[in-house]
Formats: structure tokens, C-alpha cells, sequence
């Protein structure tokens, strides 16, 4: 029976070596690609349907994770985040009298949230990716109620349309209203300040 060479022992070696790599590397790129739809949830599947491609989708993505870590996103003072507050349920009584102008104004209290919390102001695409690296699950209703607003200023949209606007703003200025610590609170948590606010 003949016995194998050196060299044959060595092609095998290589072989082996980079199956071994080719393998290693396909299960990174798994990890990676899980790891993206995890935190984007259903922005991941909207960015690929988007772009046509899973890679495009995610090197979308990571250009997302990477621009929004150069911010600096600072939780508001709590006399900010109460007077927000305040405009908020002064903007939900005025929407039976004015359910349009409501619209508009929860846009800009969005917006006014968002650039007081240290998001840049770019065009609302901007904007809506720049809050889906921490804010995913809200995302959607940000461009439900954009969609809402858009067709409301063609006058094309009905009120039962801008009540349902003004409740996707609400989610997201919601979950964007995050008050920071001040030293005599310290021993408040910073949500429960959030939600008396």
C-alpha cells in the first residue's frame, strides 16, 4: 500500500486550513448578521427590502451604528423634558379644534425633542435611521405619522388619519422623552422621571 508523500500531506493540511477558515468566516458573518437584526428587529428586514440585498442592508446598518456613536445624545434636564411635556398635552387638547395644525405641531415637538437630545436635524430619511440604532421598534411609527403628515398637508388625509399621526408621534417622543439626573436626584430612577414628567 503506498504511503503519502510530504507533499501530499502538506496540500492536505492547506486544504484542510482553509475550509477550516472559509467556515470560521461564514460563521462570523452569521454571528454579525444575527447580531444586526437583533437590534434593529424589523428595520433590518425594511433596509433589505429596501436595497435589494442583505450586504447592502448591513453595511447600511453598521454605517448607521458607526454615525450615530459620534453623537452625543444627552438625556434632557428635567424642566426641559416637563415644559415638552406640557406642549404635548396642551397639542392633544387642541387636536378636536384643530386636528391638522395638532399634526403639525407634534412634528415639531418631535423634532425639537430629538435636536434637544443632540440628533443632527437632516432630512427626516436621515433622522428616522439615525433613531433606528437605539430606537427600533419605534422607528415605524416616526414614519407612519411622517406618511400621515405629508398627506394631511395635501389635504388628503382624514381626521381619524391624523388621530392616528398624532398617536405614532406620541410613541416616539415617548420613548425619546429621557430625563437626566440632576444631584438631588439621585435616588429617583431615571425612567420613573421620565414618566412623571
Amino acid at each position: 500500500m503506498p504511503t503519502l508523500d510530504t507533499q501530499t500531506w502538506i496540500v492536505i493540511a492547506v486544504v484542510i486550513v482553509a475550509l477550516l477558515a472559509i467556515a470560521a468566516w461564514f460563521i462570523y458573518q452569521r454571528t454579525q448578521s444575527r447580531k444586526l437584526q437583533e437590534r434593529f428587529g424589523p428595520e433590518y428586514d425594511r433596509t433589505v427590502d429596501r436595497l435589494g440585498s442583505q450586504t447592502k442592508a448591513e453595511a447600511e446598518l453598521r454605517a448607521r451604528e458607526r454615525r450615530v456613536e459620534k453623537f452625543n445624545i444627552v438625556p434632557l434636564a428635567r424642566a426641559e423634558a416637563t415644559r415638552l411635556s406640557q406642549s404635548w398635552n396642551a397639542l392633544q387638547q387642541r387636536f378636536v379644534d384643530d386636528p391638522k395644525g395638532a399634526v403639525v405641531q407634534a412634528d415639531a415637538l418631535v423634532r425639537e425633542l430629538m435636536q434637544k437630545r443632540g440628533f443632527p436635524m437632516g432630512d427626516f430619511e436621515r433622522r428616522a435611521a439615525d433613531i433606528s440604532v437605539d430606537h427600533p421598534t419605534v422607528v415605524e411609527n416616526y414614519r407612519a405619522a411622517q406618511t400621515i403628515a405629508e398627506r394631511a398637508a395635501r389635504n388628503e388625509a382624514d381626521t381619524e388619519e391624523l388621530r392616528s399621526a398624532v398617536i405614532h408621534y406620541r410613541a416616539i417622543f415617548d420613548e425619546l422623552l429621557e430625563v437626566g439626573e440632576t444631584p438631588a436626584d439621585r435616588t429617583t430612577p431615571v425612567r420613573e422621571m421620565a414618566s412623571h414628567a
